[in-house]
């Protein structure tokens, strides 16, 4: 099954989202509405809305109110996305050029402060204070990432454990709080809004390591992207971690930098490959999987609740 066709019965709310989001990022300045419109256009899964409207199914569903927290997060994770390009100096993003190759640096990093703050100001509608704490909170662990992310990168001796701590906040606190914010917003009770945090930041986890397993597995027509650019980039992540623990893997891996040709990272792309890196990898992303499935326990039984587990299912079983 394709992944819109499990949550189509959100259809309808879907495209109000998406109305929404084209209104929201409309600006005064010509050059900031085209930069914002530019970053919207070049597509997403939304799955962070959609999660939103799912944890909203739990309570009591407002497809008014729940828009606004909807639009908040997406609009979130593409100005992190925009402000990661510059950070990455990435000229491709899902196949289309990113903010900060078709125009620069400076209009990249003033249209991800612009999309932020028009996504403070949406939440202003929610008028649970707690969900206000919830995303200031959230939006400082995110920036806190980012810098981290700047640190890490060719830090070749660091482990698991700093890696786990990188995507928690560059991916999974997001989706955790798309699902805490979707059901305090719809008034669940906070054992629930609890229990669909973790079920998201378990997916999220999940979702990050399949996605850093697929830098080495897939094309770079399948990426939009060239394959391997996120070591390239400095980035090291779980199969090159995992693939780093014998010796002499450790270093022909050491040797990447920012120049390294084309022939040089696809030789070493085919070395992690042949190792069991990307088993391991899969192992630890089956993991946390498993334990976001154990979340879904002690909901009720209805749609809504398939659909979640049917989404991190999918989420977690992406191929390689």
């Amino acid at each position: 099954m394709k992944l819109k066709m499990m949550y189509s019965f959100l259809n309808s709310d879907i495209n109000l989202i998406e109305k929404k989001l084209e209104e929201t990022i409309h600006a005064e300045s010509l050059l900031l509405k085209q930069a914002s419109m530019h970053t919207l256009q070049a597509g997403g899964k939304r799955i962070r809305p959609v999660f939103v409207l799912l944890a909203g199914k739990f309570g009591n569903y407002d497809i008014h109110v729940m828009k606004n927290v909807a639009v908040a997060l997406e609009l979130i994770h593409m100005a992190s996305l925009v402000h990661d390009d510059v950070i990455d100096d990435a000229d491709l993003r899902r196949g289309q050029p990113t903010v900060k190759s078709k125009w620069d640096n400076k209009i990249a990093m003033y249209t991800g402060d612009f999309v932020f703050a028009l996504a403070i100001e949406l939440m202003t509608n929610i008028r649970n204070p707690i969900a206000h704490k919830i995303l200031s909170n959230t939006i400082v662990e995110v920036s806190l990432g980012e810098i981290q992310q700047i640190k890490d990168k060719y830090r070749f001796n660091q482990n698991l454990r700093d890696y786990l701590r990188r995507i928690k906040r560059k991916t999974a606190l997001l989706i955790a709080v798309s699902c805490q914010l979707g059901a305090i917003a719809a008034d669940v009770e906070e054992s629930v809004h609890k229990k669909l945090y973790r079920f998201g930041y378990y997916v999220g986890m999940s979702y990050q390591i399949i996605d850093d397993i697929l830098d080495f597995t897939s094309t770079e027509k399948e990426l939009g992207k060239p394959a391997g650019g996120d070591l390239l980039q400095g980035n090291i992540t779980a199969p090159a971690l995992y693939a780093m623990e014998k010796a002499g893997i450790r270093a022909e891996i050491e040797k990447v930098h920012e120049s390294m040709s084309p022939s040089e990272i696809k030789k070493i792309i085919t070395i992690i490959k042949n190792s069991d890196a990307i088993e391991k990898s899969i192992a630890l992303s089956d993991l946390y999987l498993k334990k976001a499935l154990a979340e879904l326990e002690g909901l009720p039984a209805n749609r809504t609740k398939k659909t979640l587990h049917d989404l991190a299912r999918f989420i977690g079983k992406r191929k390689f």
